[in-house]
């Protein structure tokens, strides 16, 4: 699905984009998974999003305020909030659609 579409959508939906990171990352360990992940906010061109990445499945990816990154993953939405985008890594058991994080011509997945 295209960005401005899944953007005002309210289903989960697959995309790709690229925006300007916004904020540092900082790191947590999911409640249902136990897995450390990353979280950064992303500007795109439909408005704010924000990344979360498993840095247990994919390194972490080293971002600074000001970084043009492409991302694949799938967007989900909190009321209230900027829409998450996750899955921005492989699946290791293939059940799942993978994604990336790509910087500086590196890609993270």
């Amino acid at each position: 699905m295209d960005l401005f579409s899944a953007y005002a959508a309210t289903t989960p939906a697959e995309v790709t984009f690229d925006g300007r990171v916004s904020s540092m990352p900082r790191y947590f360990f999911g409640t249902r998974t136990g897995c450390e992940h990353e979280t950064f906010g992303v500007q795109t061109a439909a408005g704010p999003v924000q990344i979360v990445d498993n840095v247990d499945i994919a390194p972490r990816v080293a971002v600074q305020p000001g970084d043009r990154v492409e991302v694949r993953g799938e967007m989900v939405h909190d009321p209230g909030r900027a829409p998450v985008v996750h899955w921005t890594h492989h699946d290791p058991q293939g059940r799942h659609t993978g994604g990336f994080i790509q910087l500086r011509g590196r890609v993270y997945a």
